[in-house]
């Protein structure tokens, strides 16, 4: 017998109780009055309706329980996800029944997905929320931090700990690491900052530094690398060409300003106002 017909079948006992025990009290009311002498002066009122007997009604809790199970794979295993994400706690397959609705034990193709997802781990046990980056505090997200000067996706940390942004934060504020974020994804970049590093550079070098102006167009800069005796790691001309072949125009796309990501390495401390375009997040 399917949960959805057990609780149709629970809910018709329910309203033949109902039924049978109102009838029952109608009756010992009836009885109670023909026996109960009326005093003089007083007239017959007609007796109040007994008040229905309430049971405690779980067939809106079973019914939603039974929506969770039905539900597919996917959605389950985002059920217990959550649930480990929120709480950081170590469940036995019972537990999560018990917590969250989903019956791991009574679904194989549930219990496999779960046991397999690599944001969890399993004992042979219990189930509990397994990060990216095993982190305990402040201390291991900078050494971690810094094992990565070419920079760390934000993502890969931010669900190492409960209170990891904030952490970052502070780290940012006391000046050992920065945050950026890459200006076509928008995906949060930290960087280890090692202020014992310092570089100083001559005025006249800055000036020639920014003096030096690039060609727009890509073709261009091709060629003056080939120039310099260095192979371009493109062929915009051939692209162009292709391009033509296939009916899509070639107009050159406008030069987009320069980005942060994982592998951009902030060698140019030295020139502030490199990184005046860049997005710092707030969190």
């Amino acid at each position: 017998m399917s949960l959805q017909e057990s609780l149709n079948k629970f809910k018709q006992q329910q309203e033949k109780c109902q039924s049978t025990l109102i009838s029952i009290a109608n009756r010992g009311s009836r009885s109670s009055q023909s026996h109960k002498p009326t005093p003089a002066g007083t007239s017959l009122a007609p007796s109040k309706a007994p008040v229905p007997v309430k049971f405690s009604n779980d067939t809106e809790r079973l019914q939603h329980i039974n929506a969770i199970r039905k539900s597919p794979v996917g959605a389950q295993i985002k059920r217990v996800i959550d649930l480990l994400l929120q709480t950081r706690q170590a469940f036995t397959p019972e537990q999560i029944n018990e917590a969250c609705y989903v019956d791991i034990l009574g679904n194989k193709a549930v219990f496999d997905s779960l046991r397999n997802n690599h944001k969890v781990n399993y004992d042979g046990r219990y189930f509990s929320y397994k990060s990216k980056h095993d982190l305990k505090g402040k201390d291991q997200l900078l050494s971690l931090i810094r094992k990565f000067p070419e920079g760390l996706a934000i993502v890969d940390v931010k669900d190492a700990y409960t209170s990891v942004m904030e952490d970052l934060q502070a780290l940012k504020a006391a000046g050992q690491v920065w945050l950026l974020a890459n200006n076509d994804s928008q995906e949060d970049i930290v960087y280890p900052n090692d202020p014992k590093v310092t570089i100083k550079v001559d005025d006249d070098l800055k000036q020639l530094f920014r003096g030096i102006e690039l060609p727009r167009d890509m073709v261009d800069i091709e060629k003056e690398l080939q120039k310099n005796g260095m192979k371009p790691a493109t062929n915009t001309a051939k692209r162009r060409a292709m391009a033509q072949v296939h009916g899509v125009p070639s107009n050159p796309k406008p030069k987009k300003k320069s980005g942060i990501n994982k592998r951009t390495k902030l060698t140019n401390a030295h020139l502030p106002e490199l990184f005046q375009n860049l997005i710092v997040p707030d969190s």
